[in-house]
């Protein structure tokens, strides 16, 4: 009797994952992904908690804005050059080595919040913290080749991603809830702080089962000019960036983004901290900064689905100018009247807009951008638009008072993104020769060289504080995790 072929094949997307559960190498390599996201999560809420929510302390405009720059900075400076490092050393070794780094600057931060010390040593020791764990995080996607097969990368890719953004959410609302039952102060908030070290030994305890060598590199011997490599690997991005007219318009508009974001993230701290009250279900301080994030999140999920759908019918540019004017409305017409509702509602808002935009630039990179140099050019705009964001926080924060109610900040904010919108028009039209054709997105026409899939690129976070991170050496030359085609 024949056999029946009317049953559908199994889908691949679930044949992937299976692949990937019986592989042990690839599930050490996840738990260590997932346990150091989890200490980062509890690390960076609890640090947060303390200089923003502590009621022990005061934090001024400033205070605050330095806090953003210890969170953000290790992500664009240590970044690119955590990948060249580690094409050098054995990755075994520096799990073992970082892991074990990052538990005892995780116990000394906290030691030094629990006895309520700010200023360097506070901040210092932060910087340390979690600049060691993102060149831990730079080491896990410089070794996921060495445990997964060619063909499964792209799986994996989404499923270590995906999962470390999940442990990293929970770990946040872990310190959350440790700070909501033992209470609020300097004593509190160092507990909360010294259980990430939990995340530490997970990467100790997973990383001994690997045999040395085991995660690479294969050829440690090229790694002598890395450093240089990727130094001129980001000089090499600007001039490929600078020679698509599509990209430079596009990452004019993400810097305006950034810039205005920056701003805006300030007001909505310090109004959360210091200008607002509990307005029927809604809340203010930390819960009303989780509520924000969730509200932030929603609107990267539109921006999802929106996009493509809007791309397709009016094109990249006419989507960016789309987007840049809804964030001038949600400014003034949300941002302006400074309650809860219309805090939030201005957060989904500027989440929407913020991942649309990103997601134009991204397809402007990937058409227009030949393959060899597209990475680099990725690299380059992480770096470049986290220190844009860092900076708009610290001028905003010389100009604003104490409590955020500031509508001169929210109208400068609406006002950059009204910047980015002519500069980004300027852009398009000088890269236009006159009779050039355009494509069906409305973009200018630039054959690219190579294929059409995103090198890294930076993942930005749903909550107030985004940590993209890229590495513009072997961790930049992956397809990105995300597996947004973009539009």
């Amino acid at each position: 009797m024949p056999v029946s072929t009317d049953r559908p094949p199994p889908r691949r997307g679930r044949a992937s994952r299976r692949d990937l559960a019986a592989h042990p190498g690839f599930l050490r390599l996840l738990a260590v992904r997932l346990g150091a996201q989890w200490g980062d999560g509890v690390f960076q809420a609890a640090l947060g908690g303390a200089v923003l929510f502590n009621p022990e302390r005061q934090s001024d405009p400033v205070l605050v804005a330095l806090g953003l720059a210890v969170v953000l900075l290790p992500y664009s400076l240590v970044g690119p050059f955590a990948g060249a490092l580690l094409d050098r050393w054995d990755r075994r070794r520096v799990f073992l080595v970082a892991g074990g780094v990052r538990a005892v600057l995780t116990l000394g931060t906290a030691a030094v919040v629990a006895a309520g010390i700010s200023g360097p040593a506070l901040y210092l020791g932060a910087l340390a913290t979690i600049g060691v764990s993102r060149f831990v995080q730079a080491g896990l996607s410089a070794a996921l080749p060495h445990v997964v097969a060619p063909r499964r990368l792209v799986a994996a890719n989404s499923l270590v991603t995906t999962g470390g953004a999940v442990a990293a959410a929970a770990g946040a609302a872990c310190a959350f809830v440790v700070t909501g039952l033992i209470g609020a102060g300097d004593r509190q908030s160092g507990i909360a702080a010294a259980a990430a070290v939990l995340g530490s030994v997970v990467i100790v305890a997973v990383a001994v089962g690997f045999r040395p060598g085991a995660l690479g590199p294969d050829d440690p011997s090229e790694a002598a000019r890395a450093v240089k490599a990727v130094a001129l690997g980001l000089v090499d991005g600007a001039r490929a960036a600078r020679d698509a007219p599509g990209v430079v318009a596009a990452f004019w508009a993400v810097a305006a983004h950034r810039l205005a974001f920056g701003v805006a993230t300030l007001v909505m701290l310090l109004l959360m901290r210091n200008g607002l009250t509990d307005w029927g279900p809604l809340h203010a301080g930390v819960a009303g900064l989780g509520e924000t994030v969730v509200a932030a999140a929603a609107g990267l999920g539109v921006a999802a689905v929106v996009t493509p759908w809007l791309t397709a019918r009016i094109g990249r540019p006419a989507t960016v100018r789309v987007m840049l004017g809804l964030a001038v409305a949600a400014l003034v017409g949300l941002g302006l009247p400074m309650t809860l509702p219309s805090i939030l509602g201005a957060a989904f808002v500027l989440g929407l807009v913020g991942q649309a935009i990103k997601l134009c630039a991204d397809a402007a990179v990937q058409r227009e951008v030949d393959d060899a140099r597209r990475g680099r050019v990725f690299a380059l705009a992480d770096t470049v638009f986290n220190v844009t964001y860092v900076s708009a926080v610290a001028a905003a924060a010389l100009l604003s008072p104490p409590d955020g109610r500031s509508a001169t900040l929210v109208l400068l904010a609406a006002g950059l993104y009204l910047l980015g919108l002519a500069v980004h028009e300027i852009a398009l039209r000088r890269g236009v020769p006159v009779g050039d054709t355009r494509g069906p997105d409305g973009g200018a026409v630039v054959p690219a060289q190579g294929g059409t899939h995103p090198e890294a690129s930076s993942a930005i976070s749903v909550s107030a504080v985004p940590s993209a991170s890229v590495s513009a050496s072997s961790t930049s030359q992956r397809p990105d995790p995300s597996g947004s085609d973009a539009p």
